[in-house]
């Protein structure tokens, strides 16, 4: 991964660059990962002079643009046609972004075929290709079989795709001989010390510090949250397993993971806040993580940042990013013998080091000013500014 951006002339700094990112719902970050990381980016590359823009959905006609941390926000319609709005929402984007920018960055590949329209006019396009969405079981035979499309037309239309894990990306290098070339530009997270969450948000749910179990997740089969379900209960402890995540969609998936909750296992819905969210990671006794088709998680990096005790999905996504600071299981069985590993650990050294490792490699490899660095030097090296900002 590249770690700075290179100087000018005589060591003068390159000039600022117009950039626009696209493919979320905009920011303030109230969502998910990819909007944190629009976030984090923009603001990160705004600190350092350039000029960025960020869509956003509007419900109804579009308002003016505002800003937020410095970055422009601009915001274009997402209609209500199901699951087809995403899609019309992103060609909204790309068609406006078309022009007036040194780069166009989107987001996810559902609408690669319309990144043609920057590239007719000139503009670079770089597609982030975050994980293997096509395999989530989310979509229907019709919905997969158009996004492994899209993710071949990506590899076409692109100028360069960006993975947010190694694996991601040599996996495209192989898959796409002659497609654009791939990048490796990891996700990021703040490191998170004890003392710096507050434990008495905890008590809205009615738990105690070091007393319960924690999965953060969106309840979709490919983040085997049943499988962690059912590893609990062949466990047997006594700590309850708290879930994090929507339920509002009412799934045949969400209804049968509902219909399992009680006493030991407590759902509590998605917690945007991030208070409220950093005390629950900082303060469980252990994180469970079954994703399993995604690159970088930022569930995993978050609760690394805290310094928690994991046990993970066992593929190769996980175990690039947490290595030796995890557990992994593939079985409920599996993850019932990790669970008794963590509770046999009755020193409080050994927790203290895991939680150590984990921090370490956070800070080593994934902290947003290194991310940040790393997208300015690939812009500044395959982006040339257009005309003058």
């Amino acid at each position: 991964m590249l770690n700075s951006a290179p100087t000018g002339a005589a060591g003068t700094p390159p000039t600022p660059l117009r950039v626009a990112i696209l493919g979320t719902r905009g920011i303030p970050a109230r969502y998910g990962g990819f909007e944190t990381f629009a976030e984090r980016l923009a603001a990160g590359l705004v600190a350092r002079g350039h000029r960025v823009t960020v869509y956003a959905e509007a419900d109804g006609a579009p308002g003016a643009d505002t800003t937020h941390l410095g970055v422009r926000v601009r915001s274009r319609r997402r209609p209500r046609w199901g699951p087809a709005s995403v899609l019309a929402y992103d060609c909204a984007c790309l068609w406006d972004a078309r022009r007036g920018y040194d780069l166009v960055y989107m987001l996810g590949y559902g609408a690669a075929w319309a990144c043609w329209w920057p590239r007719v006019a000139g503009v670079p396009v770089w597609i982030n290709v975050d994980g293997l969405e096509w395999a989530r079981s989310k979509w229907g035979k019709l919905a997969r079989t158009y996004l492994r499309t899209m993710e071949w037309v990506a590899a076409r239309t692109a100028t360069r795709l960006i993975a947010d894990a190694d694996a991601i990306a040599a996996r495209f290098r192989s898959v796409y001989p002659r497609g654009a070339p791939c990048s490796f530009i990891a996700y990021g997270a703040d490191p998170v010390q004890p003392g710096e969450a507050d434990p008495a948000l905890l008590s809205a749910w009615g738990l105690q510090p070091w007393r319960y179990l924690l999965v953060v997740a969106r309840l979709e089969p490919e983040n085997h949250v049943l499988e962690i379900i059912e590893g609990h209960r062949l466990y047997g402890g006594a700590l309850p397993l708290v879930i994090v995540g929507d339920v509002s969609d009412a799934t045949d998936y969400q209804r049968r993971l509902l219909a399992l909750a009680g006493d030991r296992v407590r759902f509590l819905g998605a917690i945007y806040d991030a208070a409220p969210l950093r005390s629950l990671r900082l303060y469980a006794a252990a994180y469970l993580h079954g994703h399993s088709v995604g690159g970088t998680n930022p569930s995993l990096l978050e609760a690394m940042a805290c310094g928690n005790w994991v046990i993970a999905h066992d593929n190769p996504f996980n175990r690039e990013v947490a290595r030796d600071a995890a557990d992994y299981f593939r079985t409920p069985a599996q993850l019932a013998d990790g669970l008794r590993c963590c509770a046999a650990q009755t020193s409080a050294q050994a927790a203290a080091e895991r939680g150590r490792r984990a921090r370490e490699i956070v800070a080593d490899h994934y902290t947003w000013p290194r991310i940040v660095d790393a997208y300015e030097a690939l812009m500044h090296e395959q982006c040339t500014p257009r005309r003058s900002p």
